[in-house]
Formats: C-alpha cells, sequence, structure tokens
C-alpha cells in the first residue's frame, strides 16, 4: 500500500465509510488548481498528471446543502423550544468555515488534498475556506455514495463538541464587536483593507480593524472573512484588558 492509498484509507476511517464509487472521492479532494496543471498530493513523490477530470466545486455545492438539511434537522431535535430567529443565528455559525475548518483539519483532509503543484507555494491547503469547501464536498461526496445516513452520523459526532457548546445563540464577531464598543459610548469600529495576495483561486485578504484605541488584525480567504477575524482579534485584546483592569481593582 502506498502512502497515498494509507491517507485514504484514514480519511476514509474519520468518516466512517468506504467509498463504493471511489471517483467521487478523489473527485472531493481534487481543488480547482490542480485541473489545469500538475498536482501534488502531501506524501506524493512528486507532481503528477490530475487524475479527476473535474474540481470538488459541484460536489461542495452539494454538501453544502446536505450539511445545511442535517444541521436544520438536529437543531430542531437539540433546542425544541427556540424560536426560528434563534436557531438562525446557531444554524449559520455550525455551518461556517469556522466551523467547518478545524472538522476538516482534524480528520486529514489538508494531507489528502490534490492541489497544483505551484500552489505548494503558497500553502493554500491550509486556509481556512479552502478545507471548508473539501469537507462540504467530501460531504456531498458521502451523501451520493451512500445517502444521507452516513453523513448524518458524520456530522452528529464531528459537531457534537460545537453543537453542546452553543448554551446561547452565537454572535457574528462584527455584531459582538459592535456591541461592545457602542455599549461604552464608543465610535463604531473601522475596518481597513491592508493588503489582498494569491492567485484569484485562491485570495488572501489581510483586514485590519480598530476601536477603542486596540487594533485587531485577521487573514482570511475572502474579505468578509478576513473582517470576521479581525473583529474576533480585537473582541479578545478588549476582553483581556477589561479583566486585567478588574483584576487591578
Amino acid at each position: 500500500m502506498t502512502e497515498l492509498d494509507e491517507i485514504l484509507e484514514r480519511l476514509q476511517h474519520q468518516l466512517g465509510h468506504r467509498f463504493i464509487q471511489k471517483h467521487l472521492l478523489e473527485q472531493a479532494l481534487t481543488h480547482r488548481s490542480a485541473v489545469a496543471g500538475r498536482h501534488h498530493r502531501r506524501g506524493g513523490k512528486k507532481p503528477s498528471q490530475p487524475l479527476a477530470k473535474t474540481s470538488n466545486e459541484r460536489l461542495e455545492f452539494v454538501g453544502d446543502r446536505v450539511l445545511g438539511l442535517l444541521m436544520a434537522e438536529w437543531l430542531l431535535e437539540h433546542f425544541p423550544k427556540e424560536p426560528e430567529g434563534a436557531l438562525g443565528p446557531r444554524h449559520a455559525y455550525l455551518v461556517s468555515r469556522n466551523a467547518l475548518a478545524p472538522i476538516a483539519e482534524k480528520i486529514g483532509v489538508s494531507e489528502a488534498l490534490r492541489i497544483a503543484a505551484h500552489e505548494e507555494q503558497a500553502n493554500i491547503r491550509q486556509l481556512a475556506n479552502v478545507l471548508a469547501d473539501a469537507m462540504e464536498a467530501l460531504l456531498g461526496a458521502l451523501y451520493l455514495d451512500a445517502g444521507l445516513e452516513p453523513a448524518r452520523r458524520f456530522v452528529r459526532k464531528h459537531w457534537s463538541d460545537a453543537m453542546k457548546s452553543q448554551i446561547e445563540p452565537p454572535k457574528d464577531p462584527k455584531t459582538a464587536l459592535q456591541e461592545w464598543v457602542l455599549a461604552r459610548g464608543q465610535i463604531l469600529p473601522n475596518y481597513e483593507t491592508q493588503s489582498m495576495e494569491g492567485p484569484s483561486h485562491a485570495p488572501r485578504f489581510t483586514v485590519t480593524v480598530t476601536a477603542m484605541g486596540r487594533s485587531g488584525v485577521g487573514v482570511a480567504g475572502s474579505k468578509r472573512l478576513a473582517e470576521s477575524a479581525a473583529a474576533s482579534d480585537l473582541l479578545r485584546q478588549l476582553n483581556r484588558g477589561h479583566m486585567a483592569a478588574k483584576e487591578k481593582k
């Protein structure tokens, strides 16, 4: 068994399913950059021509819908008395890249991805948006290969901690930051895009946000996600500063 075979075996074990239609697994792990040229998979000896004829984007489209349905179903069970207005933010977080990317990294998606050799220098296999997209594609492939039940088992196993930790409906970091500063009589946070780097299919945005004399920085594959990351960074700083001030009293 080659190293690549071992990587795919470990991934299928994490998914809890052995694919009958192997091409679906291959396609789910094919980044669009690998379709146009030579590709590289971590652990491979050298770049080679891609085996799949299409990228994982179509499977990502399916997986996004599968995850949305399964998460809506689960939320109704887990929070039977909550109104739609509270379930919406919970659902939005649980299907977001912030939730998907760590799960993808944990089960070994990063090392299994097929990516164009020249993109390895940009280290795009570690980007949250790339990992999240591949995770959705794998859910789409899982559904097409075996139906909803294997996908449901996987989701309920790997999203369990995120579901149980939601005592209160989560707030978007930008909303939470805005509420923080307004509650203290301060002006609204100011967001600035510092740079946009990388190829068009895998950009990297760097955004800063300033409020209350402090600045936060966020880097992500889209401007919106970079702003959210920057807001999270600044919120952490403000919370630490607030706690330190309380301890001094």
